[in-house]
């Protein structure tokens, strides 16, 4: 004070007295609340460090991928620890602060859903399809127009290698909303052939050539048996759908495609053998005006006519 005055000038300090003094007395009110907030920041961090091993053992039992194990751990720990600070920001009275939070959070996470549509969608669909195991690296499947077998997961999309060995990335979210097609998941696949065999022949006598053809010639599952079915009246053949499962041990593809070939092969040995004709198309021209007439009696007609054309103008 007395510098102040040497040098000519006043100042009053009771205000900045009275803030002060208004400041500790908040601090000295605010206090318990602190005190409170310091105990269950304590306990969050207790709680929340027991329940990251209790996270990570549960993650690994619902998926198998070790990445994706690993940030479902940590999305749950985080979920916990912000539940936490919102608790400590509640003993503190600042509930204002709680609701400027949440509403920020509300906005960004809108805008960014928003702009990030699409990644966000395969990233949760990423997620979906290795906790529902729907299929496993190795597995033959078929989605949206494509074939192949299951060469890598990840949280975007799923990579197949196609039977012409060209490598398609499929977004997951695809793989999630089409139908899907998975081979490997039975263990087992059954080959349906058709065919048809001429009017002429005795069906009795092609089912049961048909049947054993398959049975000696192909390596199927013969616990399921053979199967034929007349199901129809051909245009120029009696036709049927033969049907057999393949070895539980054998259902890939090339299995597939080699087991159908080796069954085509065995049925036309048999046929040959037994004189069962499978025949062409057969059509009928009709040469008559009113039906009926074959080509060699219209042929008839025509140079009889020409004949007597010719000696009448004679």
């Amino acid at each position: 004070m007395l510098l102040f005055k040497l040098l000519g000038i006043e100042f009053d300090f009771k205000p900045l007295v009275e803030e002060v003094q208004g400041w500790w007395s908040g601090l000295l009110g605010m206090l318990p609340n602190m005190v409170l907030a310091f105990l269950v920041a304590m306990i969050g961090y207790i709680v929340t460090s027991f329940l990251k091993k209790y996270f990570d053992k549960l993650s690994r039992k619902l998926v198998r991928d070790k990445t994706i194990a690993s940030l479902m751990s940590t999305m749950m720990t985080v979920g916990v620890s912000l539940l936490f600070l919102l608790l400590i920001l509640s003993v503190l009275n600042l509930s204002g602060a709680v609701s400027s939070i949440l509403g920020a959070a509300g906005v960004v996470g809108l805008a960014v859903g928003l702009a990030f549509q699409d990644p966000i969608l395969n990233f949760f669909s990423g997620i979906q399809l290795t906790v529902r195991h729907l299929f496993r690296l190795g597995d033959l499947i078929e989605v949206d127009g494509y074939r192949g077998t299951v060469m890598k997961i990840t949280l975007r999309h799923t990579a197949i290698e196609t039977f012409q060995g060209q490598d398609v990335m499929i977004p997951n979210k695809i793989m999630v909303q089409s139908a899907l097609t998975n081979y490997s998941t039975l263990r087992r696949r059954r080959v349906d052939l058709a065919c048809g065999v001429s009017y002429g022949d005795d069906l009795a006598k092609v089912k049961e050539v048909t049947i054993k053809a398959i049975k000696d010639n192909v390596l199927h599952d013969a616990e399921r048996g053979v199967q034929l079915f007349f199901n129809e009246f051909g245009g120029s053949s009696v036709n049927y759908s033969l049907r057999f499962w393949m070895d539980k041990n054998k259902t890939s593809q090339g299995d597939f495609l080699q087991v159908q070939s080796d069954a085509i092969m065995a049925i036309m040995t048999a046929y040959n053998e037994n004189d069962i004709m499978i025949p062409f198309p057969i059509r009928t021209l009709d040469f008559g005006i009113r039906g009926g007439e074959k080509l060699s009696a219209m042929l008839a007609q025509s140079n009889s006519a020409n004949g007597r054309e010719v000696i009448g103008n004679s």
